[in-house]
């Protein structure tokens, strides 16, 4: 081809990108930008003939150079970036002029990253003699970053000439569905296909070896490629010049001229993009998990309970509860109480059942009169799960949750070779792995408050990114700790050429210089005991000590063996109990019930070295489960009873079980299915009372054990960026019709976007909204919550009530309340 039809094409590439079958909100996008093109490439045309009339000489190079400069930065799926260039090392020198260290160079540093996902593209295979066509065409993509498996059906045998053709459609798996393959088999034998199962599933593996590719959005295109373009002219026409006359000038000059209005195109697709992913998410399906004492402990709860107990869906409920076996097989729902409900006007709950998890799930046309018991309804909650993809997550509620939260853990999926044993995908390229972690960290940073903490975990294949990135987001300053983790057996695969990895990484951040820290102890190994504090020598002066508020005074002839300094040290360290089965007689003659007691045992501040407890566990079938024990550590170090505690790479749950268990309040955010088969029934059994884990130390069990339990969560899911896209209305209208240069006007701004949720009552001049036309199921009282920044202080029927006594319809929705959420500028 020639220069002139490398560069059109390069354009091509640029606007519609690879070509890509099936079906979702990106392929929709990719086919609206390739609507645009046509009419763009003509405009250029037009444009490009008309200012070479008077340098004609100057075509060729004018595409040559249009064409070199811009395929320096743009992958195959169009995302912009430096996808190759010659010019890196006077862009490191350009982008650290300001003294940060290179180090924190990478390439797609300048982009959000959405996620990473196959372009399948339907296709012929042929292996022994066997002919099969695979139909990508229905196949609906990601909508996040979830870890999804294709799954295969058999379509149809067709045949052409002498062949017999195998078609299979190909979709991802949703819900746990596999491939039939037995069925498939069985199928082909009534066309006297001879065929095994390993044919088939060679057949499958070809198939999926098609390209995986990174999606990102740039956040300021214009401004990335201008300052690009400038860099690469200078370089290849300006440097070392001495003179140059006029009519090259004017050249250069049309270069320039071309090449900003091809980016001015191109930065107003990708502008769409960023808004769109940085629009606030609607909140669907919502349901709370509230345990029965909770309710009961409500005023005017009798007729909840009774409407609980006597609703239609109850049956439902009772067999959640037998499957998470927090009930026998025989159990009744009306084994709950101690008498019959209707003969007692108080209600008295069973204590083995008092801790039973209602999910409103199964009770949404009662779930008005549950939450209307509370009176400050988002500060009666223990907690929320979110299922989302994170950086959608922390953005759309931020401005609710912002400086709220005192301790953040996370454990990101490692970069490993590759994610075949994992529930998401862990085999990242360094830079993708590095944005991935940049633009949900940096964001989280305004969730934590001044003296708040994060925690991050990983291993040797992300460690040397990690602590360079914390210490640009938190600053170096407010590094705390590198500390060691052990690793599990397994995950430590023996190479010969190399030492087996043993430890990970646990980088703990601080927000600022003053932090929210207690020392925690740890025991030593040798035999403890407890020995009586008080030592049988003559007490000559008046010999007493004080612990937590209780005096005591030595027995007559004796005295306390430490001073009151060190019994003050001995208790922090929780080296101090009352016996209560002890009495003695005071100097006074009166008698004292008690005698403390302390353990002889040498106790040691914990230090970095956490390789003496686990970190993993096992008790919820997940490969990467963080154990109970590291997290008791993260989250008693570093807050205290009422905090708040996030997690927004969830996995399955351990931090939001221990921060439940030590009396935290806690987010958790989670975008894969497992959050409804291990994140969701796990935390309902944390309110039932789990016994595993933590549950069984002391210092737990004194406020966490199978009397003291119960809790009150909500959980709902967010919108997603690939559902915005699909939703998104564009309509084929004449762009360059104004007034304006079509270079000058924002080809976006007329289209729908979500509007088809608006109408307009031009008589009385009023906007109706209809978000049932988007989405049948959204949480208009927590989008409220949301866009507002404030917390839910009450819903009722037709409203809801914010903290600060702010009251919203439910019913007539106020459309500049709701705008962010439909429209974008």
């Amino acid at each position: 081809m020639s220069k002139e039809q490398l560069f059109y094409q390069t354009l091509q590439d640029i606007f519609i990108g690879a070509e890509v079958e099936g079906k979702g909100g990106f392929i929709k996008l990719m086919r609206i930008k390739s609507k645009y093109y046509k009419r763009i490439e003509d405009l250029l045309k037009a444009d490009i003939n008309q200012r070479l009339e008077r340098y004609p000489s100057f075509r060729e190079e004018l595409f040559d150079k249009l064409y070199t400069f811009f395929k320096y930065y743009f992958a195959e799926n169009g995302s912009i970036y430096f996808n190759q260039t010659s010019f890196h090392n006077n862009i490191y020198e350009k982008v650290y002029s300001n003294e940060k260290d290179i180090v924190l160079f990478w390439k797609t540093q300048m982009l959000y990253y959405v996620k990473t996902d196959r372009i399948f593209r339907s296709m012929p295979i042929e292996i022994d003699n066997l002919s099969f066509f695979f139909d990508a065409s229905t196949i609906e993509n990601k909508k996040a970053n979830e870890k999804r498996s294709l799954i295969y059906s058999l379509k149809e045998v067709k045949t052409e000439g002498y062949n017999e053709i195998i078609v299979f459609e190909v979709l991802y798996a949703e819900k746990g569905r596999v491939t039939p393959i037995e069925d498939i088999l069985k199928g082909l034998k009534k066309y006297k296909i001879k065929i095994t199962e390993e044919q088939l599933e060679r057949a499958f593996r070809i198939f999926e070896r098609q390209a995986e590719v990174d999606y990102f959005i740039h956040k300021n295109a214009k401004a990335f490629l201008q300052e690009q373009f400038k860099l690469w002219l200078y370089q290849y026409y300006w440097q070392g010049a001495e003179y140059w006359h006029v009519e090259r000038v004017n050249q250069l000059q049309i270069l320039k001229d071309i090449a900003f209005k091809i980016i001015d195109f191109i930065a107003q697709f990708e502008d769409e993009l960023v808004k769109i992913w940085n629009k606030p998410k609607f909140v669907k399906n919502s349901h709370y998990v509230i345990t029965l004492d909770r309710i009961a402990a409500q005023p005017s709860s009798t007729q909840v309970l009774q409407k609980i107990v006597q609703h239609p869906n109850v049956h439902k409920q009772v067999e959640e509860w037998q499957k998470l076996e927090m009930v026998p097989q025989t159990f009744n729902i009306d084994d709950i109480f101690v008498h019959n409900l209707i003969d007692q006007p108080q209600i008295s709950l069973k204590p083995e059942y008092q801790f039973l998890p209602i999910d409103t799930h199964y009770f949404k046309d009662i779930e008005q009169d549950i939450l209307a018991l509370f009176s400050d309804l988002d500060n009666s909650l223990d907690g929320w799960l979110i299922k989302s993809e994170n950086y959608q997550a922390l953005n759309t509620l931020l401005p609710k949750f912002k400086n709220k939260v005192q301790t953040i853990y996370i454990d990101p999926p490692f970069n490993l070779d590759n994610s075949t044993q994992f529930l998401y995908n862990t085999n990242y390229k360094d830079s993708t792995w590095a944005t991935l972690l940049e633009n949900r960290i940096r964001i989280a940073k305004e969730w934590l408050n001044e003296k708040g903490s994060i925690f991050v975990r990983c291993d040797y294949n992300g460690n040397w990114i990690v602590r360079p990135l914390l210490d640009d987001i938190f600053g170096r300053e407010n590094f705390r700790n590198e500390l060691i983790l052990r690793k599990v057996n397994y995950q430590g695969t023996n190479v010969p050429d190399r030492f087996n990895p043993a430890c990970e990484s646990l980088y703990f951040f601080s927000c600022s210089n003053e932090i929210k820290f207690k020392q925690i102890f740890k025991e030593r190994e040798r035999e403890a005991k407890w020995i009586n504090a008080v030592s049988p020598k003559e007490n000559k002066n008046a010999n007493y000590i004080v612990i937590e508020g209780r005096t005591f005074i030595a027995p007559k002839n004796s005295h306390w063996r430490f001073s009151q300094e060190k019994f003050n040290t001995l208790n922090l360290e929780k080296r101090i109990r009352i016996n209560e089965d002890y009495a003695y007689i005071d100097v006074l003659g009166n008698p004292q019930r008690g005698i403390p007691q302390y353990l002889e045992a040498e106790y040691t501040p914990i230090d970095s070295n956490w390789t003496d407890i686990s970190s993993y566990s096992f008790g919820w079938n997940f490969s990467t489960e963080n154990s109970e024990s590291i997290l008791n550590r993260v989250i008693q170090s570093t807050s205290q009873s009422g905090d708040y505690v996030m997690d927004f790479f969830l996995g399955s749950g351990t931090t939001v079980a221990v921060a439940h268990k030590l009396g935290r309040k806690w987010i958790g955010i989670e975008m894969g299915a497992h959050f409804y088969t291990v994140v969701l029934p796990r935390m309902k059994k944390v309110l039932f009372y789990d016994k595993s884990g933590i549950s069984q130390d002391n210092e737990v069990k004194a406020h966490y054990n199978a009397k003291q339990a119960g809790g009150f969560f909500k959980y709902y899911e967010l919108e997603q960026y690939e559902e915005t896209l699909e939703q998104t209305v564009y309509q084929d209208y004449d762009l360059f019709s104004t007034s304006k240069s079509a270079y000058e006007q924002y080809v976006f701004l007329k289209d729908e976007k979500l509007l088809k949720a608006v109408e307009l009552d031009e008589s009385n001049k009023v906007i109706k909204v209809d978000l049932n036309k988007i989405y049948s199921d959204i949480d208009l009282a927590e989008c409220i919550s949301l866009i507002r920044g404030k917390w839910i202080k009450a819903i009722k029927a037709d409203k809801v009530v914010l903290e600060n006594g702010e009251e919203y319809s439910l019913e007539d929705i106020d459309f500049t309340l709701i705008k962010p959420f439909i429209w974008w500028e």
